[in-house]
């Protein structure tokens, strides 16, 4: 793909969605990191399910050791691998309050440093909270990545990689929204909607007329 076909995309992505974010639900930093924990394997719905009712009672480091393990499961336990979540979450808010005053690190070594937080996770903290123009490859910009030919790659942060170096600098801070939702709602896994799609003229994908039933 070629870099005016990147630049068309990313300008009707934004023309479509001018401020993007994440369909998270959170008041705080803190609240965003504990969020997109429990969002690993997991859908946003149902993360946005159960922290609707933990963030009211627990939305801070000390208020959810307070809680303590047991009773952070009773309010997780409809998320997948609550346990090893619930786990991570007590261990990362001690850490929190030890460390650095309760406050969450701006540094992506910091933030991959605490349990639960991997690459993806401390991608989308620093992007959503902190405004720095990361790329978190998740399962959908992973497969859009591949199956347009915007930044193909092998793995993930092969194609994290190609995406920081082809986006065009003006799109990058909004871009990882932009490809998420896209491939949330529009270039889904099983039969992409194609025929719906903004960008279907400039997409590179070579099946795409069959997979929106018009062959």
């Amino acid at each position: 793909m070629n870099k005016q076909k990147r630049q068309e995309i990313f300008a009707r992505l934004q023309a479509d969605n001018p401020t993007p974010t994440t369909e998270l639900i959170y008041h705080s930093t803190f609240e965003l990191l504990i969020a997109v924990i429990l969002s690993a394997q997991a859908t946003d719905v149902s993360v946005n399910l159960a922290t609707q009712k933990l963030f009211p009672i627990a939305n801070t480091p000390e208020k959810i050791l307070h809680l303590g393990e047991i009773q952070l499961k009773r309010y997780i336990k409809t998320i997948g691998l609550y346990n090893s979540k619930a786990a991570n979450i007590i261990k990362t808010c001690q850490i929190l309050i030890d460390q650095y005053q309760s406050q969450i690190p701006t540094d992506r070594k910091a933030l991959q440093a605490l349990p639960g937080v991997g690459r993806k996770t401390a991608n989308v903290v620093l992007n959503t909270a902190f405004g720095q123009p990361t790329m978190a490859v998740d399962t959908h910009i992973f497969r859009i990545s591949n199956r347009t030919k915007i930044a193909p790659g092998k793995t993930p942060l092969e194609v994290e990689k190609k995406l920081l170096k082809v986006i065009p600098e003006q799109f990058l801070q909004d871009a990882h929204h932009w490809l998420i939702l896209h491939g949330r709602y529009t270039c889904i896994a099983r039969k992409p909607k194609c025929n719906q799609c903004i960008i279907n003229d400039l997409c590179e994908y070579p099946y795409k007329e069959l997979s929106d039933g018009q062959s």
